[in-house]
C-alpha cells in the first residue's frame, strides 16, 4: 500500500480531530479512567497521578464539548461523569495502544537511552 497524503492531512478532517483527542494525554487517561464506570472529580484526581485539579476540570470540560463525556450532578457537591456512548468507542483503541505501550516500553526507553548517550558523547568530544 503506497503512502499518499490524502484528505487527512487536510485542516478540517475527521482524522486531525481524532488525533487531536487522543494526543491529549490527559484525555487519554481521562477517558480510561471512565471505562470502568462514572467517578467522581476527586476519585479521577487520585486515579490519575499527576494531574492537578485545575488541568483535569479543563480536560473534562473539552471531552465533554466533544460529546465523550457527561457530567451529572445528583446534588450540588456530588457530580459524576461518565462516558457517553460516543466515549465508550474510544475505550478498545486506548486499550491496544496501552497493550503496544506494554510491549514496546522497555525498547523505546532502551533507544532513548542510547540516544542520550551518543548525545552526551557528542557534546563532550564536539
Amino acid at each position: 500500500m503506497q503512502n499518499v497524503a490524502g484528505p487527512s492531512f487536510l485542516a478540517d478532517c475527521p482524522t486531525r480531530l481524532a488525533v487531536e483527542i487522543i494526543s491529549d494525554k490527559w484525555a487519554v487517561l481521562v477517558i480510561y479512567g471512565l471505562s470502568g464506570g462514572p467517578r467522581r472529580h476527586g476519585e479521577l484526581v487520585d486515579l490519575i497521578g499527576g494531574i492537578s485539579r485545575k488541568v483535569l476540570t479543563q480536560t473534562l470540560r473539552r471531552l465533554q464539548r466533544y460529546g465523550l463525556l457527561e457530567r451529572h450532578a445528583e446534588a450540588p457537591r456530588h457530580v459524576e461523569y461518565r462516558l457517553t456512548d460516543l466515549g465508550r468507542t474510544l475505550v478498545e483503541p486506548i486499550e491496544v495502544l496501552t497493550v503496544w505501550a506494554r510491549d514496546n516500553g522497555e525498547a523505546i526507553t532502551a533507544f532513548q537511552e542510547t540516544a542520550e548517550a551518543t548525545t552526551e558523547a557528542e557534546g563532550r568530544t564536539g
